[in-house]
């Protein structure tokens, strides 16, 4: 029988707090879904922000997070989507649009996204 680890979820949105024991290894996305309380995601690849929490105590393997720079999971950011349990845990979601923004701001927020046609063909 594998460790379980108790983590906990801050769900800043809801104004709640969940906690659940997750088997070692398990994803905890997938393992509060099948305890009774799903949280926050789209795209269950780790490639988007939906699912972004901010480490509060613990840590997590999240290998598989495309969705987060080197610099963001060094600054406590975690994809729930592809965060396995690796201890006990405490974390809170964030808002997807300030995760995205850090992740992704700096390439988009050069002014406006143009097709390359002139201005009265666009």
């Amino acid at each position: 029988m594998r460790p379980r680890h108790r983590i906990t979820i801050h769900w800043r949105q809801e104004n709640r707090t969940i906690s659940h024991d997750v088997p070692e290894g398990d994803y905890i996305l997938r393992s509060f879904e099948l305890q009774g309380d799903p949280l926050p995601f789209s795209c269950r690849n780790g490639c988007c922000t939906s699912c972004a929490v901010r480490v509060l105590d613990g840590s997590i393997d999240q290998r598989e997070a495309m969705g987060l720079s080197r610099e963001l999971r060094r600054q406590g950011y975690g994809l729930l989507c592809v965060a396995r349990a690796t201890g006990p845990l405490e974390a809170e979601t964030q808002d997807e649009d300030e995760v995205y923004e850090l992740q992704f701001g700096r390439h988009f927020g050069r002014g406006s996204v143009r097709s390359g046609l002139p201005l009265d063909e666009e």
